[in-house]
């Protein structure tokens, strides 16, 4: 066992990397161990699971598939021929898998950092063709425990990706109740799953799946792919084709439909206080009548951090005979804790006196999926007339269908409201999310305008 700070803690040394239990327990180790994150960065275990001899197990084989010399000079000063690990370590260090310190020490009482065991996968990921399937597997859930550290290594593991593995796979899943402005309810959940392929080192493709269900109407899914592009990287900038994303404004979207996204191409630019973005296609919306459904656009978009502020500006242009022109601005500026937002839009080619929308609100606290308990709020006036298409927005609440479902709310010109809105990380990749629109009112609807709020369990993976 090992000491930190004068106690006796549940540390594992470097030594318990190597050699069987047996001999483990002749030095006086405990390496039955499972890693778990502390906050200084040092590798915990308990009882359990076996991390390290998985590792062992993977750098054993990869050691004997490159042939690796059983007489190969003593890489460290401090690791002698008669020690029990010494053959172990000698083959390691031989295949570059681990390494010492710059004084010529291998340190093999010390405890291992996370940071440190991380650059073992990652040497360990360069020799996965050396690997069968059942090791490649067991890397590749070392590699997602230990991803925000290999994160950090940068370049060096980006540029180990094409030798992994050229897929990787992430995702999100949703538990939802709505109690909704027009006196109903609703249960519902989804997943979305991507898929993220690297064909070389500037370019990949990616595509998303979403499945979706009503718990409370229906016991059937609804299964779609809302992303399918190619995106080609060169220096600053970026060209991207196919079926994808595109946001609007400080709260994710400010077109009519269910944020599809749009399909078409893309040329964006991101500097480190400037982004900019120009694209062309199909946008898929279609909860504004047939008008807007399928309708082609046009759009470019550009945000920037002054440091004491960041603004964004919007442009987007419906083609047809019956072109409409959206012109959008919004700003956000930090202090402290505290940020201060608001946005403004309007529809400069109609007459119609319903041809502007704005929001302003303030928010206090970062949500960390990393760091269970932090936490964000957030209060938004909002007032937004039918003609600037609001739609695929990132609030939850359904006070906005009051302008875009005719059928079940009438023919709301103008909708009115404050939204509140809070996110609270429960545990690494898990968090609860909040909202409540208060103070509704719809101009010249034809249903009374209620308060509506939800709740969501939302998992990142």
């Amino acid at each position: 066992m090992c000491y930190i700070a004068g106690k006796q803690q549940g540390c594992v040394p470097l030594c318990c990397l190597w050699g069987n239990e047996e001999t483990q327990r002749k030095h006086g180790h405990s390496c039955k161990i499972l890693p778990e994150l502390h906050s200084k960065g040092t590798i915990y275990f308990s009882e359990g699971a076996r991390i390290m001899k998985k590792i062992l197990a993977i750098a054993a084989a990869a050691a004997l598939t490159a042939g690796v010399s059983a007489y190969a000079a003593n890489p460290f000063s401090d690791v002698s021929p008669d020690d029990w690990a010494y053959q172990a370590v000698s083959d390691l260090s031989d295949q570059g898998v681990v390494e010492g310190y710059p004084d010529g020490t291998f340190k093999g009482e010390r405890n291992m950092t996370r940071y440190e065991l991380a650059q073992v996968i990652a040497r360990l990921m360069a020799r996965e063709d050396q690997l069968n399937a059942e090791q490649k597997a067991t890397l590749d859930k070392l590699a997602g425990e230990y991803a925000d550290e290999l994160a950090n290594l940068g370049v060096r593991v980006s540029n180990l990706e094409k030798k992994v593995g050229n897929i990787s796979w992430s995702g999100d899943a949703r538990m939802r109740y709505q109690d909704k402005s027009n006196d109903t309810d609703n249960w519902d959940g989804r997943m979305r799953i991507v898929a993220k392929a690297a064909v070389n080192d500037s370019t990949y493709a990616q595509a998303r799946f979403v499945s979706e269900m009503n718990f409370k109407d229906s016991k059937d899914a609804n299964t779609y792919a809302d992303q399918l592009f190619v995106n080609h990287g060169f220096g600053d900038f970026a060209v991207r084709l196919g079926r994808q994303p595109v946001t609007f404004g400080n709260q994710g979207g400010w077109l009519y439909g269910s944020a599809k996204g749009y399909d078409g191409a893309q040329l964006s630019y991101k500097g480190d206080r400037f982004d900019a973005a120009v694209g062309y296609g199909q946008f898929n919306t279609s909860d504004y009548g047939t008008a807007f459904t399928e309708r082609n656009a046009f759009f470019a978009k550009g945000s920037a951090d002054l440091k004491v502020a960041k603004l964004g500006v919007d442009y987007i242009r419906f083609t047809g005979d019956e072109h409409e022109n959206l012109i959008g601005a919004n700003l956000m500026i930090p202090a402290g804790d505290f940020r201060v937002f608001g946005e403004y839009w309007k529809n400069t080619s109609t007459n119609s006196d319903y041809d502007r929308a704005w929001n302003a609100g303030i928010g206090y606290g970062k949500m960390d999926l990393k760091k269970p308990g932090s936490f964000a709020l957030s209060l938004a006036y909002n007032d937004v007339d039918y003609n600037v298409h609001f739609g695929g927005t990132g609030l939850q609440t359904d006070v906005l269908s009051q302008l875009t479902n005719k059928a079940t709310y009438g023919n709301a010109l103008n909708v009115t409201f404050w939204n509140a809105m809070a996110d609270v990380t429960l545990q690494k990749n898990v968090y609860l999310h909040a909202e409540y629109a208060f103070d509704v009112d719809a101009e010249a609807s034809s249903t009374d305008a209620k308060d509506a709020w939800n709740v969501s369990l939302n998992y990142k993976f």
